[in-house]
């Protein structure tokens, strides 16, 4: 407890890292993850504006992205971080990375959820003289948008898992914290402090997400 007690001040900061880290991800991996997600609802064979090319070059994208472990994406993207904010490693860096990575994953649960609308909606929009763009903002993501805060609730508790590996480029975070002070130097109460603290943001954040996606389903 006393190493623990001596610790504090940078368990803390540690925290703070871990939310900064996945709200800059959520920020930039929700945004290019939700027009990827739009790409590939809209250019889909029957789509709004279907366009084979496009769409098969944005799944191959997804498909090829997707699947890299995040360990093995660090070093594919760390070029790309250096050009974008200036550094391939700290916490800016790994967030810049894992956003990145998220946006793929993301860009799949968007189109998933957005077929999933009822077609019926969308030709009787489509009857009525709406458009493709109007259908898309105006029924589409309407209608879906209570499984889509689920699907970027999932989404923001696996970027707060893979803020642990952000310690991999200097990232810091509360991951980083638990294999330094508490793993590497065999303090497990040091350890199990940081891991519950984990736990407890991944608790609000699926509370958070229910209760948002509920209340938008009720309306």
């Amino acid at each position: 407890m006393d190493r623990l007690n001596e610790l504090w001040p940078e368990l803390w900061k540690s925290a703070l890292e871990t939310l900064y880290m996945t709200s800059f991800a959520l920020v930039l991996g929700g945004v290019l993850g939700l027009a990827i997600g739009v790409v590939l609802y809209v250019t889909r064979p029957g789509g709004l504006a279907e366009n084979r090319a496009v769409a098969v070059v944005a799944n191959l994208a997804v498909n090829f992205f997707r699947p890299i472990p995040f360990v093995l994406f660090v070093a594919v993207a760390q070029p790309f971080a250096r050009v974008v904010v200036g550094t391939g490693i700290g916490t800016t860096a790994g967030a810049f990375m894992i956003g990145l990575a998220a946006a793929f994953a993301i860009g799949r649960i968007v189109e998933q959820h957005l077929v999933s609308v009822s077609p019926g909606v969308i030709e009787a929009a489509r009857s009525m003289g709406a458009g493709p763009w109007r259908i898309l903002f105006t029924v589409a993501i309407p209608e879906s948008l209570g499984p889509l805060i689920l699907g970027y609730t999932f989404i923001v508790v696996a970027l707060i898992d893979m803020t642990a590996m952000a310690g991999l480029i200097g990232g810091g975070g509360l991951g980083a914290f638990a294999q330094i002070y508490g793993f590497r130097q065999f303090e497990p109460v040091v350890m199990w402090t940081a891991i519950v603290l984990i736990v407890v943001f991944v608790h609000l954040v699926q509370l958070l997400g229910t209760w948002l996606a509920r209340k938008v389903m009720r309306r």
